[in-house]
């Protein structure tokens, strides 16, 4: 795939990469957040080890993506204290709705995800092959997490279509943010 032309105006591939691992990084950051919010609720319960098997998967994104951003002398976003409490209060919150309203909020997360990392897989040009190659694989793990929430219920949590959209809504804004600041 040839890498994108750069126009007039556009910011610069090194500014691009920046933005690229700076907001994954803060993805994965407050994904963990959420499953840790999650965890706090229902971690005894019979979605404890299926909640446990997401986070480690996160846990894995966040520590390659930190690596990338120290190897690569990219600022992480100022927002991470944000993201700490908001990451962690999502997770709780759809978890005191119950079970099936967490896996909707992972549902409404790694679908989000899923349409951000295929955008930046489509920017990346050959030069970045070996971070195209990882941002599809967490991709496939994303919508693997996806489709477990789907199985566990999601989509019989009250309100499921209004909880879903606001959780998008605000992952989109939580990513326009995180790309700059």
């Amino acid at each position: 795939m040839p890498t994108k032309t750069h126009q007039p105006g556009d910011a610069s591939p090194r500014a691009r990469l920046a933005r690229f691992l700076r907001v994954d990084h803060a993805g994965e950051y407050g994904a963990k957040r959420i499953y840790q919010g999650q965890l706090a609720v229902l971690g005894r319960g019979p979605h404890g080890d299926t909640l446990r098997h997401m986070q480690a998967q996160e846990q894995v994104h966040l520590d390659h993506f930190s690596k990338l951003i120290g190897d690569r002398q990219v600022r992480p976003t100022a927002l991470l204290p944000f993201w700490h409490v908001a990451g962690f209060a999502l997770g709780a919150a759809t978890a005191l709705l119950g079970p099936k309203a967490a896996m909707a909020c992972t549902v409404a997360v790694e679908e989000t995800i899923d349409e951000h990392y295929r955008d930046q897989h489509a920017q990346l040009g050959e030069d970045e092959a070996p971070l195209r190659e990882t941002i599809e694989t967490f991709r496939q793990e994303e919508l693997e997490h996806r489709d477990i929430g789907l199985e566990n219920g999601a989509e019989q949590a009250p309100a499921y279509r209004l909880l879903t959209a606001a959780i998008r809504t605000g992952c989109r804004l939580a990513i326009k943010a995180s790309e700059r600041i």
